[in-house]
């Protein structure tokens, strides 16, 4: 299981940002899949407790579902980024389907920002999105969605993997949220006793 992106995929695809510049004392805390109601809303009070800054990758069809929530998302200085409008799989989906699905997300979203559902993009669908989109992974995968993986566990190695410039991914999420809350708050705790600061990933620092 890798928590920690292997140094050959970031050789492979070095068009795609992977981590963030390591001279400041910054770590990048990104969400998946929400917004949701309850779930994202008990983030953003999380993070406002550790006057932390994040980015969260949106499914369309849940900003659509929840528009006020995506708004409050924004609202309180936050980044947002596009997570295809049905959470697609680009492995497994049509290149005009699945550009298509992003710009249907895009048109809720507005966004520059962009990061593929599972990780999974072929390198035609870079080739046509770096165009237009910042195509952002992740330096740390907490899996908090990972049922093989206990809490304390997602807790330890993220923190044990994650060093200044890091993208960390947690899941705002009905089956994420037992361990991402838990690992969260204690990254949270951890890293915020060290100085360090939680900024957001922005169409400008990347």
């Amino acid at each position: 299981m890798q928590f920690k992106t292997p140094y050959v995929a970031k050789v492979v695809y070095p068009s795609l940002v992977w981590d963030m510049p390591s001279d400041e004392n910054r770590i990048y805390l990104t969400f998946d899949d929400g917004p949701h109601p309850d779930i994202t809303v008990s983030v953003l009070e999380l993070l406002e407790k550790y006057n932390a800054r994040a980015t969260f990758f949106c499914v369309g069809e849940n900003v659509e579902k929840f528009p006020e929530t995506f708004k409050h998302i924004k609202s309180q200085g936050h980044s947002v980024g596009n997570h295809t409008y049905n959470h697609l799989n680009g492995w497994k989906t049509n290149n005009n389907n699945y550009f298509a699905n992003v710009e249907k997300a895009n048109k809720l979203i507005g966004s520059n920002l962009y990061r593929p559902p599972y990780g999974r993009i072929s390198p035609a669908q870079i080739k046509q999105l770096k165009q237009n989109y910042k195509i952002i992974m992740w330096s740390v995968l907490s899996y908090d969605f990972d049922a093989r993986v206990s809490r304390e566990s997602c807790l330890e190695n993220s923190i044990k993997n994650s060093r200044p410039g890091s993208i960390i991914v947690f899941h705002d999420s009905e089956k994420s949220k037992e361990k991402m809350f838990y690992a969260c708050e204690g990254f949270l705790d951890y890293f915020s006793q060290k100085g360090v600061e939680f900024a957001s990933i922005t169409e400008k620092n990347v």
